[in-house]
This record gives structure tokens, C-alpha cells and sequence, in this order.
């Protein structure tokens, strides 16, 4: 059980510390795909 345990607390921290990670490293959504290349104007 004391196994167990410790490996659900490990799971948290390691899945609070890769959603930092992400959050502050600028890969949303948003960030990747919002270009003005991407737009077709009228010619």
C-alpha cells in the first residue's frame, strides 16, 4: 500500500511539473497555429 501511494504522489508531481513545463514553453494552440500566412485575402 505505502508503494501505491507513493506512486500516485509521484504521478501528480510529475503531471503538475510537465503541464508547467508546456504552459510556459509557448506551445498552445494559439501560438502554433494563428499566422497571417495562413489567411487567403481577395486578389
Amino acid at each position: 500500500m505505502k508503494a501505491f501511494l507513493i506512486a500516485l504522489v509521484a504521478l501528480v508531481a510529475i503531471t503538475i511539473g510537465t503541464n508547467q513545463i508546456l504552459v510556459h514553453s509557448g506551445f498552445s494552440a494559439e501560438a502554433t497555429t494563428a499566422s497571417a500566412g495562413n489567411v487567403r485575402l481577395g486578389d
